[in-house]
């Protein structure tokens, strides 16, 4: 079963909105066991429209048109779907009723340009799910195309995500025959190259490919660190999760503490779940990222219980004054040490993170851009670490974020 996936819209071919709806269908295409081979963006243009869809139909079982259901002028999927089918659009009143029934919930007038989007392709199902005004379309090919299925969703995210759980995968799940389930765990990593992973697991993704037990990808994620995703095809629930457990475990002995979570787990969630569990408190000193890591630190729901709080001290006045740092050169290991285990002081913490650095884009007291120092303490020790980054100012400051927590990380691993 291969279905394609084509996104409307004018705006996403000139840059004005990013195109996140695709990617998060292709990823769930992938994790329901649905091979997806193409994804196409086409501008609200109807002889563009029908010409892309045709062509989609050619090489794929199923597409997935998201975008273009509104009630404006250039709101014309319906139009194109309804060509490409060779039927013409009928009004569904029930679905004319429900949108005249969300405006009078919300106690405002409806356009009546808003009807438009009860006009269906005749022959069409709808989807069962309708969080907003538009419906989303089932919508199934006969002729040369007999047995193909077209789906419409919105473009608004949260819309469209409903839409494609409810309606749009059972459905396409049923057309493939695939009865079992297929899971996906993604181990997130960080210290190692991607084309390092690849080495150090090669071994194992030839077994993988010889028995097909599961597979391995790689996502990058830039300062979010790198992503092993392995996904299991099982006749159920628990034997899915039972061979992403040995899979996982298997990964672990060969990579080591370089993954640092699973699934939605970030750096600083970890960093500050593995604090709690000790019962230890957490703060943070700094200069070069400016804020940026005790921002990523409150982020992160319950941090108020780990997290004391942040000295971001960018002036060598203030960092004397505020933490007690000695009169040395800014960018230091002294400098960062004094910081790390003044802001512990002043803050009462058990732990301490301080950076210092040059972010760029010119020296600083001799030091070059993307010099920085990072220094840690934990459990009564202080230890530093010097990065030389070839970055631009903003990749130097949030790889400096990730690179503070992880080395927190793994100062407390190894403090048992």
């Amino acid at each position: 079963m291969k279905c394609e996936v084509v996104a409307i819209g004018t705006e996403l071919l000139l840059g004005q909105i990013v195109d996140t709806n695709s990617s998060f269908i292709g990823e769930q295409l992938a994790m329901a066991g649905i091979d997806s081979h193409h994804q196409t963006k086409v501008g609200d243009n109807h002889e563009r429209m029908v010409a892309v869809l045709r062509h989609a139909l050619a090489r794929s079982d199923a597409v997935i048109c998201c975008g273009g259901l509104g009630p404006t002028q250039d709101d014309i999927t319906r139009a194109a779907i309804a060509e490409v089918m060779g039927v013409e659009l009928v009004r569904d009143e029930a679905i004319a009723e429900r949108i005249r029934a969300m405006f009078r919930g919300r106690g405002r007038s409806m356009p009546e340009n808003n009807l438009l989007q009860a006009d269906v392709p005749e022959g069409a199902q709808i989807n069962p799910a309708m969080p907003g005004t538009a419906p989303g379309l089932i919508c199934p090919l006969t002729g040369e195309h007999a047995g193909k299925v077209i789906y419409a969703v919105p473009g608004v995210p949260w819309e469209m995500r409903q839409m494609l759980a409810e309606g749009v995968l059972p459905d396409l799940q049923r057309r493939s025959g695939f009865s079992g389930v297929i899971r996906s765990r993604i181990l997130r990593t960080w210290g190692q190259s991607e084309s390092g992973l690849a080495e150090q697991l090669d071994d194992e993704i030839r077994r993988l490919d010889a028995t097909g037990d599961a597979t391995i990808a790689f996502l990058a994620s830039g300062w979010e660190g790198l992503k092993v995703r392995i996904t299991c095809k099982a006749a159920s629930e628990p034997e899915a999760d039972a061979a992403l457990d040995h899979e996982e475990a298997v990964i672990r002995r060969i990579i080591g503490d370089i993954v640092f979570g699973v699934d939605a787990d970030s750096m600083e969630s970890v960093v500050l779940e593995l604090l709690r569990t000790r019962g230890q408190t957490l703060a943070v000193a700094e200069s070069l990222t400016g804020g940026l890591i005790g921002s990523r630190l409150t982020g992160v729901p319950g941090s108020s219980d780990v997290f004391r709080g942040g000295v971001t001290p960018y002036d060598r006045d203030l960092k004397r004054e505020l933490l007690g740092c000695p009169d040395v050169p800014a960018v230091s290991e002294e400098m960062a040490i004094a910081m790390a285990r003044g802001v512990c002081r002043v803050l009462g913490a058990d732990s301490g993170i301080a950076v210092t650095g040059v972010a760029g884009p010119t020296q600083l007291e001799g030091n070059e851009p993307g010099d920085v120092w990072i220094a840690v303490q934990h459990a009564g020790r202080t230890d530093s670490r010097f990065l030389k980054m070839p970055f631009d100012r903003e990749r130097i400051r949030q790889f400096t974020c990730i690179q503070s927590l992880d080395f927190l990380r793994t100062r407390i691993l190894a403090s048992g």
